[in-house]
């Protein structure tokens, strides 16, 4: 194990049944126990993930304390990771979300107000807090939907009630299935699945950090293959040789959902106003209205 720019990473050898060759796996985060990293990094444990940008290293290093001290007295697995630049938050926001955000609003290059924008863009359900010295930036805030305003100096008690809050908006269960290739047996999280189409007997998992995994050729039929992901309310399948995830939906229209990061998956005409209604019903779910 070794420490590099503050983040510690360890090198990890995956047992010969996850893989058909072994490898090595980087496991690169910040973490209190990386015994519980590991095991989430493998789909075992469900574990919270939390960013912090802020542009004061000193600042950044209170907050990251604080997180700590949050997590250990409420027996939390997390995963934190800071951010002194929101230009690096941007990059990594292209392959992978967090559950919750905890915003400077005053940085150099791009605001903490444009970055929250940009946040709520990609992931409607993200948790955003934001911390800053200068209060008149409150109402221009709340654009982002934030779940509160903390003025520093943030005190320990506020940063934990508004913890709390968040935490009981995030969902608490990060579900996984295990994809059978011609590599070997992946452990994949639900949430990062954008898609699925079905190729040559097979499924083909498009996932949000940009890889793909090909499953190994099967005489069940496509929706047989995924029913499990079938079965959640928030998969769909717009096409008979295609299934989304509608938390990653960013338009809908009569031929096409397009996805994050440009994916397109075409939708059947006469599956149309089903789809319709049944994107809806979930968008309105999840902002806890009814139609």
């Amino acid at each position: 194990m070794v420490k590099r720019n503050g983040t510690l990473t360890m090198t990890v050898r995956v047992p010969f049944y996850f893989y058909k060759k072994r490898q090595i796996v980087i496991i690169d985060i910040k973490c209190q126990n990386m015994i519980n990293c590991m095991k989430y990094r493998n789909g075992v444990k469900y574990m919270l993930k939390i960013a912090i940008c802020d542009d004061q290293p000193d600042e950044l290093n209170i907050i990251y304390t604080y997180l700590r001290e949050y997590c250990v007295s409420k027996d939390l697995k997390a995963e934190v990771r800071q951010f002194p630049h929101p230009d690096e938050l941007l990059q990594v926001l292209q392959k992978e979300n967090f559950h919750i955000y905890i915003l400077d609003i005053v940085m150099p290059m791009i605001s903490g107000l444009e970055l929250g924008k940009e946040i709520r863009r990609l992931d409607r359900e993200a948790q955003i807090i934001y911390s800053t010295t200068e209060p008149q930036f409150a109402l221009q805030a709340y654009a982002a939907n934030p779940i509160n305003f903390l003025v520093k100096p943030i005190s320990q008690e506020a940063l934990f009630s508004t913890l709390t809050l968040a935490l009981a908006k995030v969902e608490t269960e990060d579900e996984t299935i295990t994809v059978k290739t011609k590599v070997g047996i992946f452990v994949v999280s639900v949430g990062n699945i954008l898609c699925c189409e079905y190729i040559g007997r097979g499924v083909t998992y498009q996932l949000a950090s940009g890889e793909k995994l090909h499953s190994l050729s099967s005489t069940q039929s496509f929706a047989e293959q995924i029913g499990i992901l079938l079965g959640r309310a928030d998969f769909l399948q717009p096409h008979i040789s295609f299934a989304v995830n509608l938390r990653h939906v960013e338009l809908l229209t009569r031929e096409e959902m397009r996805l994050r990061g440009g994916i397109s998956v075409p939708v059947s005409k006469k599956q149309y106003t089903a789809v319709r209604d049944r994107y809806l019903d979930f968008r309105l779910a999840r902002e806890g209205q009814k139609r």
